[in-house]
């Protein structure tokens, strides 16, 4: 049985979601920011020396970083499903997404989070990460393109890993006038598995359900 230990408005909400998707069994342990700090508690500490979530835990052995546990569902029990063929001509483009997703699509997203927290707003440090996120979602726009997912007219993994990116940049009021992310998020938010993650998780303040 998977245990998926779920911190709430988290990247873990996308395992979840990705669980839901496979209709895996799974087993769900949920913790709570503090609400002064918007930190995990000490348990998560506790549980992985990285203090954070999603962490996968199966046999007795745990797995971080939510690209490395998303690789592993997919690989031990997707049976195919939500990634294109490995040995088609989308597989590159699947993967590129994947690990854009959590590198250099969320990079400048982090320095405006710290640059704001540092009192850095304005700062040269600042503006460079502006850009370059606009850089990001430009690129998510082009990869877009007419098609309903990144992938074309297939829903992969790829288009969840890759929904946090415009979800923070608009916490950070930093997402506008990006028309076709924001129908891809409301095909996103339509779907009945992202439904059910909430239902299950709790509530998800960087989305809510169209």
């Amino acid at each position: 049985m998977l245990t998926l230990h779920h911190l709430n408005n988290s990247r873990s909400q996308k395992i979840l979601w990705l669980l839901e998707e496979l209709e895996l069994p799974y087993e769900l342990v949920c913790y709570q920011r503090d609400p002064q700090t918007l930190m995990g508690p000490p348990a998560l500490k506790a549980l992985h020396p990285l203090g954070k979530s999603p962490v996968l835990a199966e046999d007795g052995k745990l797995l971080s970083e939510s690209c490395a546990i998303t690789e592993y569902i997919l690989t031990r029990y997707s049976k195919g499903r939500l990634a294109p063929d490995p040995a088609g001509p989308d597989h590159i483009r699947f993967v590129e997404c994947m690990y854009f997703a959590v590198s250099a699509g969320m990079n400048p997203i982090m320095i405006k989070v710290y640059a704001r927290a540092f009192g850095l707003t304005g700062a040269p440090m600042d503006v460079a990460a502006t850009g370059e996120l606009e850089t990001a979602l430009s690129y998510i726009e082009k990869l877009l393109g007419d098609s309903e997912w990144l992938m074309g007219d297939i829903f992969t993994a790829a288009d969840i890993q890759m929904s946090f990116i415009p979800e923070l940049a608009s916490a950070i009021s930093a997402f506008h006038g990006h028309a076709k992310i924001a129908a891809w998020q409301k095909r996103l938010y339509a779907r009945p598995a992202f439904h059910r993650s909430i239902e299950r998780g709790g509530t998800y303040d960087f989305a809510a359900p169209a």
